[in-house]
């Protein structure tokens, strides 16, 4: 332990993380009778720029849940289908009216009212704490097995002993490093500058994504403005900084002229935020005492938009898994593995699925030195709509959906 702890607490299982995988898994493990803590290093959770893509395999899980017509009272977007423009012309990639489930279609929800409404839901149940403002910086650890943590307060320094200590806590994971768990990078040829512009009445048929020499412009309606993913290589944002402000709003006005007249609302480099885009995966997710989950165990291309929803998958598995042993204080690094078994091969077939997309296309196009042509496979998907229910699949249901159990 780095630092004196002033108090001392204790539950069954302490998350490391209040993002989508920690605080589902909080809920989850709350609902089935477990004493739970979730530790949130910010005051709150409103923070822009954060994945909002909620697929239908989540939203069927909120209606397993009983809470799916309440979720979407919270403001959000409808996507029944996925297309945009390549070059010049129009296509469309998914059609998500034909999968079983009960929503078939994608929400855009902004991440803190999702976050918002799972934090709701928990604190419904008496064994869900949620502290927010508590930073972890170190482990407790006695012998071989992970104990508890050491979090940072406003009230001082807090250790809080645990039969579970589970990191949730992103890409950047603090208890991942203080456990000496590295991961294994497996690539990335872009990374995404993530701003906002105002939204028009006109705006309403935009495409979700456009596809020129050189360039990939992501655009998702936020009602009253839209958020834009500019996809760019590697390791480039450097030398666009140093062509000025200027130079990215000309770059945003020649490959969506429809924005042309709003440029300028990008005043500074402050406007635009730096996503540095990695796809990565833990070679072992736990170890005695510790688990492993969300973007801590595997992180994500924002391909697909699948971050959230794999975050979430993982919190079902490891709740279904780890409920039980937890409840009756039988947990097992057996346990442990079972999670890790259960998730890491749908999430190795995804990374798989994004790194054949990043390499045959993403990478191509933003080393295009002519004009971009439609591949073939998009092509045979327009002259056969039904074609476009296998991505649909992939990206709205994934390789191994989860159901709650408890």
């Amino acid at each position: 332990m780095s630092e004196l702890a002033a108090s001392r607490q204790s539950v069954a299982c302490c998350i490391v993380g209040g993002g989508p995988a920690g605080m589902m898994l909080g809920f989850l493990l709350a609902r089935a009778g477990v004493a739970v803590a979730v530790l949130e290093k910010h005051g709150d959770f409103f923070r822009d720029f954060r994945g909002d893509t909620i697929h239908p395999s989540t939203l069927e899980v909120m209606h397993e849940l009983g809470v799916l017509d309440a979720f979407l009272q919270r403001p959000h977007q409808e996507a029944h289908e996925i297309g945009g423009i390549i070059g010049t012309e129009p296509v469309v990639m998914a059609d998500f009216r034909h999968l079983p489930t009960h929503c078939k279609f994608v929400a855009f929800m902004p991440q803190w009212d999702f976050l918002d409404f799972i934090a709701q839901q928990a604190r419904r149940h008496a064994g869900f704490r949620l502290m927010m403002n508590a930073d972890a910086v170190d482990l407790v650890v006695r012998g071989d097995r992970i104990t508890g943590v050491v979090a940072r307060t406003p009230g001082g320094m807090v250790e809080i002993a645990a039969d579970l200590v589970v990191a949730a806590d992103g890409r950047h994971s603090t208890v991942r490093d203080k456990a000496g768990m590295h991961v294994e990078e497996r690539g990335a040829p872009m990374d995404v500058l993530w701003l906002r512009l105002s939204r028009r009445a006109s705006d309403a048929g935009a495409a979700l994504g456009r596809v020129a020499r050189g360039a990939i412009f992501v655009t998702i309606d936020r009602g009253d403005y839209w958020q834009c993913g500019f996809v760019i290589p590697k390791g480039s944002f450097d030398e666009r900084r140093r062509r000025g402000i200027e130079a990215l709003r000309a770059e945003i006005a020649a490959l969506v002229p429809q924005f042309a007249d709003r440029v300028g609302e990008l005043r500074a480099w402050d406007d635009v935020k730096l996503l540095t885009v990695a796809i990565d995966l833990l070679p072992r997710w736990h170890r005695p005492g510790l688990l492993l989950i969300g973007d801590a165990a595997h992180a994500m291309s924002p391909i697909g938009g699948v971050g959230i929803n794999l975050a979430v998958q993982d919190a079902i598995a490891a709740a279904n898994i780890l409920a039980a042993p937890l409840r009756e204080g039988a947990l097992t690094e057996r346990d442990l593995a079972s999670v890790q078994r259960r998730r890491e091969w749908p999430t190795r077939m995804t990374q798989r699925l994004q790194l054949f997309l990043q390499k045959r296309f993403v990478g191509r196009v933003l080393a295009a030195q002519d004009s971009v042509h439609v591949p073939l496979v998009v092509r045979l998907i327009q002259v056969f709509p039904w074609l476009r229910r296998i991505p649909a699949r992939a990206i709205g249901m994934g390789f191994r959906p989860e159901h709650v159990r408890h």
